[in-house]
């Protein structure tokens, strides 16, 4: 007979007597004999009748049993100060025997249930007393109002737990999620780690929590193991303990108790608990050596408590089949005994079909308590259970003593985590105080430093060299691959090839350099990311045929069924799909950071654990949370109302907004539409008429070019430079001034008069309907200019006056005289000029000028209704019409870009000439031209760049520093950036549409508002 149905058996006795009271006495005595007669017969080990004939099983009762257990050097870690023992002490004798036996019981609660699962959780705590709660799913609103409704009601108050893994978000929605541990196995910096820990304790701590059922400290040997896995840190017993103890640190530092799981070792088996007991067939000599070792170092460190699993372990309990849950030698010999661990105790949940099928579930209870558990975890019929423990009490079957042992444990908790005072949880702001920014500042740097970077033939990893790139992206998998897509984009020109037949789609990637495959694979926990056979077939057929770049985002065994990595240039490995993994992926990629990570497991013979390239990082801009770089969400923000009130007063249809510090994008935000009737709204790439920041954008970084090659200087003369203006009255205009705004030009000249006929329209001298070989320049639907006007606008500019006295004085002419003598110098046309020289290679892909003869039109939000001279809208041409005149391409206007390609050229004058680790002209001359060499006298700009205000006149919010530049543009444009906070701020609009009447925009100080903010929500 096994102990269960003995225990049956007594309980159908004892029933018998308690309704018949006369023959109670003597059905005592025969119960006794009879027990006695049925222990021997079936021969239990060690049953015995101790000298006060109290029935012993197998199972010691004594406390000096227990008291054995202090007999190794671990640290008295969870002592109380004699106030905390008194009160323990006080409440512990104050208690019934049924509150005590309550408080062994925590039970398994939701929010996402109805009333009657509530009525009855309430009906535990009131009739048995039960000593806590371990909530599963729901939402952080309802389980906090249920917690303080439940709490209300319990004498003593009870424990509340949470599995939290990887955060609240692993049982409530609405909550955040960490990375999974197998992602944090491969990070190498234990202060993140601890920083996780901190985060996820202030999280459960504002969520009434006690317990935080993690960090799991099972190594994960065996890749086929289907419950642990990515909840692994890995198999390595050193590195798991490292980031065990990290995590814990992190979790009790916020006055949350860690439990440790699962004991004795869940890693180095197939199975899943859930289901069916797993065994685990490992020698006691190497669960000792491994599964053992992150217990050992953990509790010296001071680890709260431990879960023990539902395993089959034959070197530790002979029992056939016999749970370590409930296996006296496992959970008291070995863990409290021989590893001398104090704390609390658990049983994993006592509802799973591993112990659960093994007997009943009241007699599965009294069996893990005697087994030496604290708190019995997720009970099924909880009265049942406290019957037979109420049963086996008079039996006296346990003593009082070791009721005790574990019954003032769990009070001596309830005192360290507060509980002695408890308050309700305020459930005002609970969601944004769970959800704050922290979270995801805290998880870029997190996979910044997880992804782990496996091959890089060639050093094909980062991309450099973008101007001699084509590369395409492949995706396989069914999950979303939006965020990586999008930021790949960011970089360079990426295209996206799909085909469900391989040849086609062999034939459409030949033209490439590059082919970036992403593998996309579910972020739900649980879910099978492993490759399917069509899936490695398609891997194999493309990195042999191609040069290819493979970004897994899935756990790392998702590699295991890829046999070769031969033909694989660069392997990516960031483990899991979340939106953060996908954005650094590209980020890596293209070089804006470095890998870091190692892996945590080993595939196969290919990869070993520990394997992990460092790659190049290259000064390119990245993406990361404000918090990041010093800046605060919450005031950056309000930049939102600001753009907003400047769409609803119809100053502007659409706005894009960047800000960059320190060389990270940290936001990047779209508003309103391309036109007032809402038809398309404003994406992140879609492109403007950037106006005069043209000047910036495309002519001065060419004139740079030139001066850091010694072709010019700052007194170089204007008739030196362009022989046309020799004998002019504009010969001896030197550089410097030139740039500065301080030469005598006129601001403009009406270049359109001179190409107008008496009718005051297009000449037919001048302009065709139709292309023809000297009438090629377009400037409109269906108008073309003659080729040689820029002759003509040249020979004005000539010709024109300048000012007597010499003063600031603002003129696009300036440019227009740069563009002609950077096309006479080099024989080459300033949309060439730019393209090759910087575009290109910074990889800002989506700037040019003439859009239309490279984007969709639908890209292009619309500047204007031209009804003076064009006579139809302008979208895709030029709004300037000089520039216009020119064919689209002039020094002062005509650049077509996006925020996030203006950002990347204010970076690399941010970085004095340098980006993407290439060196486009000296500091010095950067230098050179970022002075104001006439602020005395009262002339702001300096050489080609505009600078902040001299008093109250000027283009910024008169916060940014003396050293900053940048400059506006008519459209409703902005680019500024500065040295000193490492600031790019860029603003671009359509405020001309759909009339260029009066610049509202401006006289509302939206651009200088904005620009106020940013320099306000810097915290360092």
């Amino acid at each position: 007979m096994n102990l269960g149905k003995f225990r049956l058996l007594i309980a159908g006795i004892a029933a018998f007597f308690k309704q018949n009271s006369s023959m109670k006495k003597i059905g005592i005595k025969i119960v006794f004999f009879y027990v006695l007669f049925i222990f021997v017969a079936a021969g239990c080990v060690g049953t015995k009748v101790n000298k006060n004939k109290t029935i012993v099983t197998n199972i010691p009762s004594k406390i000096e049993n227990f008291d054995s257990i202090n007999s190794t050097n671990i640290p008295h870690l969870f002592e109380l100060s004699p106030q905390g023992n008194r009160w323990v002490d006080s409440v512990y004798n104050a208690m019934t025997l049924e509150e005590k036996l309550g408080q062994l019981f925590m039970v398994a609660a939701y929010s996402n249930k109805d009333s009657a699962h509530i009525k009855a959780i309430d009906k535990l705590i009131l009739d048995h007393k039960i000593g806590g709660l371990i909530f599963f799913q729901g939402g952080p609103q309802r389980q906090a109002k249920l917690t303080n409704r439940y709490q209300s009601k319990s004498k003593i108050p009870l424990f509340i737990g949470n599995d939290a893994e990887w955060g609240l978000g692993m049982r409530l929605d609405s909550t955040y999620s960490y990375p999974w541990n197998m992602t944090l196995g491969a990070i190498q910096n234990m202060q993140l780690l601890e920083k996780v820990g901190v985060q996820m304790g202030q999280q459960s701590k504002r969520m009434g929590l006690q317990f935080n059922f993690a960090p799991v400290l099972d190594i994960n040997s065996n890749p086929d193991n289907p419950i642990i896995g990515f909840r692994s840190f890995g198999e390595d017993k050193f590195k798991v303990t490292e980031r065990a103890i990290a995590i814990m640190k992190g979790v009790q530092s916020q006055g949350v108790f860690s439990t440790g799981k699962h004991f004795p070792g869940h890693g180095d088996t197939e199975t899943d608990s859930h289901k069916r007991l797993p065994t685990i067939n490992s020698s006691k000599e190497k669960l000792s050596d491994v599964e053992f070792y992150p217990y050992k170092k953990m509790f010296h460190e001071g680890l709260s408590s431990v879960m023990v699993a539902h395993l089959n372990v034959p070197s530790l309990e002979s029992r056939p089949n016999f749970p370590s849950s409930i296996s006296y030698n496992i959970v008291t010999n070995i863990l409290q005994k021989k590893l001398g661990f104090k704390g609390l105790i658990f049983t994993d949940a006592l509802n799973m079909r591993s112990v659960s099928d093994f007997n009943l579930p009241s007699e599965i209870n009294f069996e893990a308590f005697m087994a030496g558990n604290d708190v019995l975890l997720f009970p099924e019929n909880v009265p049942a259970a406290i019957d037979k423990f109420k049963l086996a009490y008079s039996l006296n079957l346990f003593t009082d003593e070791r009721l005790a042992f574990s019954v003032k444990k769990i009070l001596k908790f309830k005192y360290k985590a507060g509980l002695n005072s408890y308050k309700p949880i305020v459930t005002e702001s609970l969601y944004k105080d769970l959800n704050s920014v922290e979270n995801n500042a805290l998880e870029y740097e997190l996979y910044e430093n997880a992804i782990t970077v496996l091959k890089n033939t060639g050093t094909v990893l980062p991309i450099k060299n973008l101007d001699k790139q084509k590369i395409a992206y492949v995706k396989i998998g069914e999950d979303n691959n939006d965020a990586f897509v999008s930021t790949l984009k960011k970089y360079a020109e990426v295209t996206v090839i799909s085909d469900t037949n391989l040849d086609s789609l062999q034939v459409k990637l030949q033209a490439f350099t590059t082919v970036i495959i992403g593998y996309h694979k579910s972020d739900v926990a649980f879910k099978n990311d492993d490759l399917k056979s069509d899936e490695v077939f398609k891997i194999n057929f493309l990195v042999k045929n191609n040069n290819v770049i493979l970004n897994i985002f899935a756990k790392p065994y998702a590699l295991l069924p890829i046999t070769n990595f031969d033909d694989v240039e660069g392997l990516v490995v960031s483990y899991q799909n979340s939106t953060i993994a996908q954005i650094v992926s590209a980020e890596l990629i293209f070089g804006s950071i470095a890998a870091k990570g190692k892996l945590p497991v080993s595939i196969n013979n290919s990869f070993k654990i520990n394997d992990g390239l460092s790659t190049e990082k290259l000064n390119r801009l990245g993406f990361t949370i404000p918090e990041n770089v010093g800046m605060n969400s919450a005031i950056l923000s309000k930049i939102d109302a600001i753009v907003n009130k400047a769409i609803s007063a119809k100053m502007t249809p659409g706005i894009q907004v960047l800000v960059a510090r320190k060389g990270k994008v940290i936001y990047q935000k779209s508003f309103g539409h391309h036109t007032y009737d809402e038809t398309i709204k404003v994406q992140d790439s879609d492109i403007y008429d950037v106006a005069s920041l043209t000047k910036i954008l495309a002519t001065l970084p060419n004139v740079m070019l030139q001066y850091d090659q010694q072709n010019i200087n700052l007194e170089t003369a204007l008739g030196t430079m362009s022989p046309i203006f020799k004998n002019s009255n504009k010969a001896n205009i030197n550089f410097k001034d030139l740039l500065s705004h301080y030469a005598g030009l006129a601001a403009g000249i009406p270049f359109y008069k001179a190409a107008m006929d008496k009718s005051k329209l297009p000449s037919d001298i001048y302009f065709r309907k139709v292309a023809e070989q000297e009438f090629s320049k377009k400037l409109g639907d269906s108008l073309f200019i003659r080729n040689n006007f820029s002759d003509t606008i040249m020979k004005m500019i000539v010709e024109s006056k300048i000012a007597v006295k010499k003063e600031y004085k603002y003129s696009d002419l300036t440019f227009m005289i740069l563009k002609d003598y950077l096309e006479k110098t080099t024989g080459k046309t300033l949309d060439v000029l730019i393209q090759e020289n910087f575009y290109r290679s910074l990889g800002m892909n989506n700037s040019s000028f003439n859009p239309l003869t490279k984007f969709d039109k639908n890209r292009i939000p619309p500047t204007e209704t031209d009804t003076y001279f064009r006579r139809q809208l302008l979208q895709g041409y030029v709004n300037d019409l000089s520039a216009a005149l020119e064919g689209g391409v002039s020094g002062h206007a005509g650049v077509f870009s996006n925020a996030m390609d203006v950002a990347k050229i204010m970076e690399l004058y941010l970085q004095k000439g340098n980006y993407g680790n290439q060196q486009y002209f000296s500091e010095k001359t950067f230098e050179d031209f970022n002075t104001c060499y006439f602020c005395a006298v009262g002339n702001r700009r300096g050489v080609g760049f505009d600078k902040p205000q001299l008093g109250s006149e000027g283009p910024t919010c008169g916060c940014a520093s003396m050293t900053s530049f940048g400059h506006t543009g008519y459209t409703g444009t902005m680019a500024w950036a500065d040295p000193e906070t490492q600031i790019v701020y860029v603003f671009l609009s359509n405020r001309t549409f759909p009339v260029a009447a009066e610049n509202r925009l401006s006289k509302a100080n939206i651009r200088e508002d904005i620009q106020k903010i940013i320099y306000e929500a810097i915290t360092d």
